[in-house]
């Protein structure tokens, strides 16, 4: 175990201790010294009593007067030990220095009762207070505290100057009996017994101020041994080292109370403060500061800057399905792997901070131009290893940067940071490493922030509308099924093609309200044409990545169905592969889904990542082949084969197939000789309003 630097100071004062224990012993037998005169004894017992008292005093003033609003246990209880044993210690050096005080005639006797009753009254105290829970106290417990010591302390002076006489006849004989061995090996005891309990109590962290109060206990130790123990002391060193020691162990309890009580607990605070600031200014992860220390830098930069100053913001490729697929715990390992690998790269008054959960942030100070600047930011994200290693297994990522520069994109520092926020984003919808802020980025985000507002107010002014397409028998002709699709009536920009607003709301969380109204209105609108007498179809909804995550989404979908009234057969929800990337939480959620009685379909299937081997475990109903491969299956021989195998294979999985984009006749020949089940697509009809619908392809149930 490494002993720290204050336990090295302590052990080496026991030693100091120690050896000037042993040296005064030797010398206090030594006849050959000179002798010290009666009034040299009692004027140096007189100096050591008075500075005893200052000390007293001092540790008296420590817990009365000084910092009371934070008054802790240990420092009100040392202040009141202390102020009696001062009394104590003074009516013990003028008893034995020949004055008379308050009464009390001097004699050796009476002063050896007082140092007695201080001695014991020190170790008692010592052990008591220095081993117990430490706490703070009420100012109303300190009055109490002291006042009854005060009345206690008052009390006794006053019963030891009445019976003084007597007391004095109790050691008025000189030989060594039971009280006399009690004094000189007992109160010796206690304070050993005090020190290892001290430092027991005090095991886990033995802080310095414990280790200052160990030193005085020692001290004290050695003095009271010096002053009590039976020998002769022929030069009357004996005694007058023994006095020194208890005032220099005075010192050392002020010390220690203080440090114990008011400097350790203000270090602790201190340290809970920078802890505190270090929290509010640096990322726990990566250790970087955070977007509010990189605000106060970029100010103070832009401040003093004549020159051009860039800020690229650097966003981590497809990170939430890094996350997702291989665990929160890479995606911390990746972000403080880029967070370290940044810090090494942006040298000189670059600096690197960490804006969000995938978001990194460069401040490039002092560029000539922007030129340079941009020059600057492109070498930067070049120079940074895309590969990193994960559960040993090496992975590939991709980066995405965006960069403002200042004075020409913005003259603030929020807005040098959300510009280059933008260009990020507007980097990584066009699939292009870098991007510069232009202003027409500020256009665009304004009118999707716009939009998005516009959203929320549609879906509450009911501006949304279902239409829905055929889905047609390829062997019969007749309409087997039907898709709903959402359309967008917006009151100043018209009819808005879903291109424009479904990946607004997958990106807003607003797919989540909006998917939820489709699923129900295509429920009510398929249960009111069943009410009318049509023929049952089943309706086709399609679910959203976000939708499908929710943990309720089986409730909700049961509780449409019940208040709709429509029965589970009847409905069929779309997802796509990507959707089942998670396989273990894809599978629970299909299954809790099946057991409802609904159908699952795969949408745009051959598109997307899911593995083959996992297909067949999969609780579907149907594929639906991409209308990609549709559009170019007579002219394009890889996408016939991928029709004809994603046929074959639902064929043997015993899945249905529908396929997309159907649009003339030679696709619709090829796709029969294919034997696939179903076709969708504008060869039939294009998505039509509901009361169209209803008029051109529902028929009435045979009466």
């Amino acid at each position: 175990m490494r002993i720290r630097k204050e336990e090295k100071t302590t052990i080496i004062h026991g030693i100091i201790g120690l050896a000037l224990f042993i040296v005064v012993l030797r010398l206090s037998t030594m006849s050959g010294l000179p002798q010290m005169t009666g009034k040299a004894m009692q004027a140096l017992h007189l100096t050591a009593g008075l500075l005893c008292l200052g000390v007293s005093f001092a540790i008296f003033t420590q817990g009365w007067i000084v910092f009371v609003e934070k008054l802790s246990r240990q420092r009100l209880y040392s202040a009141v030990l202390f102020s009696v044993i001062g009394i104590l210690d003074v009516h013990y050096a003028a008893s034995y220095s020949g004055i008379t005080l308050l009464g009390f005639r001097p004699s050796f006797a009476l002063s050896t009762w007082f140092l007695t009753v201080s001695h014991i009254l020190g170790a008692f105290g010592m052990l008591a207070i220095f081993t117990s829970k430490e706490k703070q106290v009420s100012g109303n417990h300190r009055i109490t505290v002291f006042t009854a010591a005060a009345v206690l302390t008052v009390s006794g002076l006053i019963l030891m100057n009445f019976y003084q006489d007597q007391l004095q006849a109790w050691y008025g004989t000189s030989k060594l009996d039971l009280g006399d061995l009690a004094v000189l090996l007992g109160i010796p005891l206690l304070y050993f017994f005090a020190i290892i309990a001290t430092l027991y109590r005090h095991r886990v962290l033995r802080p310095p101020a414990v280790m200052t109060v160990t030193r005085a206990l020692v001290y004290m130790m050695i003095g009271h041994i010096l002053l009590t123990i039976p020998l002769a002391d022929s030069n009357g060193i004996k005694l007058v080292a023994g006095q020194w020691f208890m005032a220099v162990s005075y010192y050392f309890v002020l010390k220690g109370v203080y440090r114990l009580t008011i400097e350790e607990p203000f270090k602790g605070q201190q340290l809970a403060e920078a802890q505190m600031k270090h929290m509010a200014y640096y990322d726990d992860l990566t250790g970087l500061p955070n977007l509010r220390r990189m605000k106060e830098q970029l100010a103070e930069s832009l401040a003093f800057s004549e020159v051009c100053t860039g800020v690229a913001v650097i966003n981590i490729d497809r990170f939430k399905a890094i996350n997702d697929s291989l665990g929160y715990s890479a995606g911390d390992k990746l972000l403080t792997e880029l967070g370290d690998r940044l810090s090494k790269l942006c040298v000189g008054k670059d600096s690197v901070y960490r804006m969000g959960e995938d978001e990194f942030a460069i401040i490039l100070a002092e560029m000539n131009d922007n030129a340079s600047a941009e020059a600057k930011a492109k070498q930067l994200l070049s120079s940074i290893n895309p590969t990193i290693m994960i559960d040993d297994t090496e992975y590939h990522i991709s980066l995405s940067m965006g960069l403002s520069i200042f004075p020409d994109d913005g003259d603030s520092v929020d807005q040098m940071i959300q510009y280059a926020d933008m260009a990020v984003h507007h980097a990584k919808e066009h699939g292009v490493e870098f991007s510069r802020y232009t202003a027409a980025m500020k256009m665009r985000t304004q009118s999707r922030v716009e939009l998005e507002n516009d959203m929320r107010k549609g879906l509450e002014r009911e501006e949304f509308f279902l239409e829905f397409q055929p889905q047609i028998g390829l062997d019969t002709g007749k309409m087997l099924g039907m898709e709903a699709l959402v359309r967008w009536n917006h009151p100043k920009r018209g009819l808005l093609p879903p291109s424009e607003f479904i990946p607004l709301a997958e990106d807003s969380g607003l797919i989540v309200p909006l998917g939820e109204w489709v699923l129900k209105t295509a429920c009510q609108y398929n249960k009111k044409w069943q009410d009318e007498g049509y023929d049952p179809v089943c309706v086709s909804v399609n679910l959203s990545m976000r939708q499908f995550r929710q943990y309720n989404l089986t409730e909700r979908i049961d509780s449409i169905l019940q208040e709709v009234g429509l029965d589970p057969r009847y409905l069929e929800l779309e997802v796509t592969e990507s959707m089942t990337y998670d396989i273990d939480t894809a599978l629970e959620q299909l299954y809790r889904l099946k057991k409802l009685g609904i159908h699952i379909s795969i949408d745009d299937f051959g598109t997307g990542y899911s593995s083959l081997y996992y297909l067949k475990s999969l609780p579907i109903d149907r594929l639906k082949i991409d209308r990609s491969f549709v559009k170019e299956v007579m002219c394009d021989g890889n996408d016939a084969a991928i029709v004809s195998t994603i046929t074959t294979m639902a064929h043997h999985l015993k899945l249905k197939v529908t396929a997309e984009g159907v649009e003339n006749q030679e696709q619709l020949e090829f796709l029969k000789l294919q034997n696939c089940h179903e076709g969708q697509g504008y060869l039939f009809s294009k998505p039509v309003p509901a009361s169209e619908f209803e008029s051109k392809f529902l028929s009435r149930k045979a009466g």
